[in-house]
This record gives structure tokens, sequence and C-alpha cells, in this order.
């Protein structure tokens, strides 16, 4: 008997599933406006982090 592996076929449903995720979100959005976009590095620009919790006030 020749044991079936489901291995090949999953992975090939996942690797699909992940190509037509990312086409449809590619086709759907609008390409990044880059003078509107936060820095990727704000070291010493004076802009203090938000919107995260680590930009919460300590509670004491």
């Amino acid at each position: 008997m020749k044991i079936i592996s489901s291995r090949r076929p999953v992975a090939l449903a996942v690797g699909l599933f992940l190509l037509i995720v990312f086409a449809v979100d590619q086709g759907v959005s609008a390409p990044p406006n880059p003078f509107t976009a936060p820095p990727i590095l704000a070291l010493g620009s004076g802009e203090t982090a938000g919107g995260a919790h680590c930009a919460a006030p300590a509670v004491r």
C-alpha cells in the first residue's frame, strides 16, 4: 500500500491563498504617499511615539 501524503496539496493551497490575498490587496489599495508616511526612524526628531501601548503614560 502506498501512503498518500497531503503535504504537497496543502502547501500548494496555502501558497495559492497567499498569492490571491496579495493580489487582491495590491488591486484594492492605493499606493502609499511618502510625504504623509511617518518616519521609519525618528531619532532626535522631537516626535513622540503614538498609537501603541508603549506610548501610553505610566499609571502609578
